[in-house]
This record gives structure tokens, C-alpha cells and sequence, in this order.
């Protein structure tokens, strides 16, 4: 993950330097593209897809130079890798923002490409149209132009099915991007726990507060290796990156500073690319209101940080339905979960879930109650069903609409909830049956991954972090 959450902050300093420059020179050097499908703000909310890209071009095609690449420690490799995806949704009324990030190896659903990492969905799709328009005769200027719109519109499509949030807006940034905009700042101030030295990133930075100019910076969001908890440890530096940057920006002395103003504008007219339906000018009078303690830092459900598909590729499991619940919960949305609009979501923790086997399949229900387990239930009786013919797999409760049973249907696949008067209120029984197909199946293990469905333990979400708290947050 690089970059691109540094776009809002963009973003807010432009809304806020009407007084130095003309906000329509700076948003008419930034690079538009039309034509990608996009949502328009029909459920009463912006919401922007930020899109990192560790790309060797500016956001006009234009390649680095030999000595922007070795500021970078960038490459000659070509491709284009999204290794920042941020939803961030605000109110129309622009007075709050929450920024929800995706891991880069989420094993998603793509269009045309069936299941893979999320930020496989822009560069290989992209790469898959590049080759084709190539040999049917298009020139390579123009397969490059179209293979990139079609690479966007699959990420656009990818991200929207699987959090069920129709993107209204797509802001991109470069790698390059990341480092303009934050020296455009004067730097920003982190907090690390303990001092690091990791050469694949060039993550070298002593324990304790320290401001970090732009590739410095680069360095202590990109690191990976080393962490306790990899990625994920990876994105909540990037969250609180972007908090302390937020928070800077709006107090700070950038905004009566015309030079880095002046900076800020070379940068964005750079590395940015936005969707050339988005009034800027109209967005920024929104966010006038807009403060640091008002942007709230979230990052999606994992369900297996070490998950390994059946070929053996290294990816995060993530439970797509369990994801699209979490995210609604977060914006007040209404998604496609299986549950009924406005559902309560239970802590799993204080659910006891008794799970029966009326399958031919042995050991079906102890793997279940492990996978149920492994989300964070408390484990109940596990044996075989002794009740009447079961024709389908499903979930008891003492009512069909009981909270709890909701919560245990959806972390299954969301199997069907059937109401039982013998059972008390608050109890929870699941009956299996050889339609069963959800976590700690064979079927979910074969179709997926490689033996991870059932051992896997889950990692929660982060808590959320806020931009508006004084100092840099230490991390990992």
C-alpha cells in the first residue's frame, strides 16, 4: 500500500487556499478520465475510491526520470500494481469522512478474471486488454490509453461488489505522488514503538516521534516485512499517516505558506488522476466544514491473514458478506448481506453456538464449530442431529428474526434461519446437512484454499483511528 489517501488531504488544502491561488488553474492541471461507470451519489453519501498506484509513469504517462526511480527505489519493471485501495464516504453535507481501507491481497471475486488478489483486478486486466488490442492492430499509444480505462473499470466494479458500496468518484495517485504531496507539507510526524531496519522498503527510523520527509515516509507506509501482523500492520501505519497528515494540513502553516501552496499545485497537477464527472469546486464548498476529528480511519474484517489458495498462492481470506455487514455498519448503508435492511449486529463473543451433524459427512460439525470459533463464537454442544429429517441446512432460534442467530446465519454463508419453540431465547443451534457448503465445509476448503478454512483465526478490525488526536499515534 502506498499512496493515494494522501489525495483527500490534497483535497482540503486546495478548499482552503482560495485566498492564495485560483482553485480552477490547480484543478485544471489535474489529469481526467470519462466513461467509467460510476454511481453518481444516488444514496445520499460521496463515496471515493482511492486508488495508489505503483506505477513508473506520472498520472500523464510521462516516465520518471533515472533520478525520481532512484529517489523511489523504484525499478525498471513494468505493471501497474494498486497497493492502496481506500473507500472513503462523506455525507453530503461534508461534515464527517470515514476512510475504509481494503488490504492489497484481499482474494476477491473479479470480473472476467474470476477469484484473486484485489489489486490484481486494475494491472492484470489491464495487461490481458493491452495484449489483445495489440494484436488485433491497435496502436500501442492507444492500447495503452484503453487497456488502462479497462483496467479502472475492473477495479471499479471489483471493489463496489465486494463491499456493496457503488462508487461515486475514483481519485489515483502515483508513487511519486505520495512523496511530492507529503514534502508539499514540510513533512509529517509518526511515532514508531521500536526502532526498524528492514532494507526491502528502506525503513530505517530510530524509536519515538520523528517528522519524515517524502521518501522516508514512502518507506515507513510500505514496509511489510518484520511486522507482527504483516499487511494489516502495514495499513494502520498507513491510517495513522494519513491521520497525523490531516490533521497537519488543517492547522498547520501550509496554508499560509505560498510557496508550499505553489508546491502542492505542481504536485497534484502531476499525480493526480480524477473521473472527469466529478465537480471538484462543488465537493470542496462541501468540505468547508470538514475537521480533522471528523475523519474516522477503518479498516474491513479479516478472516485469514496467512490464507493460501488450493495452487498455493499467499492471499487474505476475507468473508465477502460478513465484509459488505461491516462496511454498511460503518456508513449507514443498506447492502446486499442476505439480511434484511437495518439488522442488528451481535458480538460474536457472547453467542453460544451448539452445532449438530445431520450429514453422512463425518466430522462436519466439530470443523464447524471450529470455523465458528475461529470468528470469535463461543463453542457450544457438537454432536449429531437427533431431531426429525432435516432437508436443508439451517440455523435454530427461539424466533426466526432473534439477533444472534442473524449474526451466526451470515458468518455461514447465510444460511437460513428457522424458528424452534423448544429452543430458550438467546440459544443457538445450527443443523448441517449435506448441502452445507459454507466455512469448515470440504466444498469451502477445496474451492478456495488449501486447508486454511477451518484453522484459521480470524484477525478483527483495528479500532478506529481519528484524525483529530493530538501527536502521531505510535504504531508498530
Amino acid at each position: 500500500m502506498r499512496i493515494a489517501f494522501a489525495v483527500i488531504t490534497a483535497l482540503v488544502l486546495v478548499a482552503t487556499g482560495f485566498a492564495w491561488r485560483s482553485v480552477d488553474a490547480l484543478v485544471s492541471q489535474i489529469e481526467r478520465i470519462g466513461d467509467l461507470g460510476l454511481g453518481g451519489g444516488r444514496d445520499g453519501a460521496v463515496d471515493i475510491l482511492l486508488v495508489g498506484v505503483d506505477s513508473r509513469t506520472d498520472a500523464h504517462g510521462n516516465p520518471l526520470t533515472d533520478s525520481e526511480r532512484a529517489m523511489l527505489h523504484a525499478g525498471d519493471e513494468i505493471g501497474t500494481n494498486t497497493d492502496t485501495l481506500v473507500l472513503i464516504r462523506v455525507p453530503n453535507d461534508g461534515s464527517s469522512a470515514t476512510a475504509i481501507s481494503l488490504p492489497r491481497d484481499s482474494y476477491v471475486d473479479i470480473p472476467g478474471l474470476g477469484k484473486g488478489k484485489i489489486n490484481s483486478a486494475y494491472g492484470v486486466t489491464k495487461e490481458n486488454e493491452r495484449l489483445e488490442l495489440l494484436d488485433s492492430g491497435v496502436s500501442e499509444a492507444d492500447a495503452e490509453k484503453q487497456s488502462t480505462q479497462a483496467g479502472r473499470q475492473a477495479l471499479i466494479d471489483t471493489v463496489a461488489e465486494f463491499t456493496g458500496i457503488s462508487v461515486d468518484h475514483y481519485a489515483e495517485v502515483s508513487l511519486l505522488g505520495f512523496v511530492l504531496l507529503t514534502n508539499a507539507v514540510g513533512g509529517v510526524e509518526v511515532c514508531l514503538n521500536a526502532p526498524v531496519d528492514e532494507w526491502m522498503s528502506g525503513a530505517h527510523f530510530p524509536a519515538g516521534e520523528q517528522r519524515l520527509d517524502g521518501p522516508q515516509a514512502l518507506s515507513f507506509v510500505r514496509q511489510r516485512h518484520g511486522l507482527p501482523r504483516g499487511d494489516l500492520d502495514r495499513i494502520v501505519r498507513q491510517q495513522v499517516f494519513m491521520a497525523q497528515l490531516v490533521g497537519q494540513v488543517l492547522s498547520a502553516k501550509t496554508l499560509t505558506d505560498p510557496g508550499r501552496l505553489g508546491e502542492l499545485g505542481d504536485a497534484v497537477g502531476r499525480t493526480v488522476v480524477l473521473d472527469d464527472n466529478w465537480d471538484v469546486l462543488a465537493f470542496l464548498q462541501q468540505l468547508q466544514d470538514l475537521s480533522g476529528g471528523q475523519v474516522r480511519f477503518e479498516t474491513i474484517p479479516v478472516a485469514d491473514l496467512n490464507g493460501m489458495t488450493s495452487d498455493g498462492e499467499s492471499v487474505v481470506r476475507v468473508e465477502p458478506k460478513e465484509v459488505k455487514s461491516y462496511v454498511a455498519s460503518l456508513v449507514g448503508a443498506d447492502t446486499d448481506t442476505g439480511a434484511e435492511p437495518g439488522t442488528p449486529r451481535v458480538d460474536p463473543s457472547s453467542v453460544t453456538v451448539d452445532v449438530y451433524n445431520a450429514s453422512s459427512i463425518g466430522g462436519l460439525a466439530g470443523e464447524v464449530s471450529q470455523a465458528l470459533v475461529g470468528k470469535g463464537f463461543r463453542p457450544g454442544e457438537v454432536g449429531n442431529y437427533t431431531g426429525m429429517g432435516v432437508t436443508g441446512s439451517r440455523v435454530l432460534a427461539a424466533g426466526s428474526d432473534d439477533a444472534a442467530a442473524e449474526t451466526v446465519a451470515e458468518a455461514l454463508g447465510g444460511l437460513p434461519i428457522v424458528a424452534d419453540a423448544t429452543l430458550p431465547a438467546g440459544a443457538v443451534s445450527v443443523v448441517l446437512s449435506s448441502d452445507y457448503s459454507g466455512p469448515g465445509s470440504q466444498a469451502a476448503t477445496m474451492f478456495d484454499f488449501s486447508g486454511t478454512s477451518t484453522t484459521a483465526t480470524p484477525v478483527p478490525p483495528a479500532p478506529p483511528i481519528d484524525a483529530g488526536q493530538n501527536g502521531p499515534k505510535c504504531v508498530n
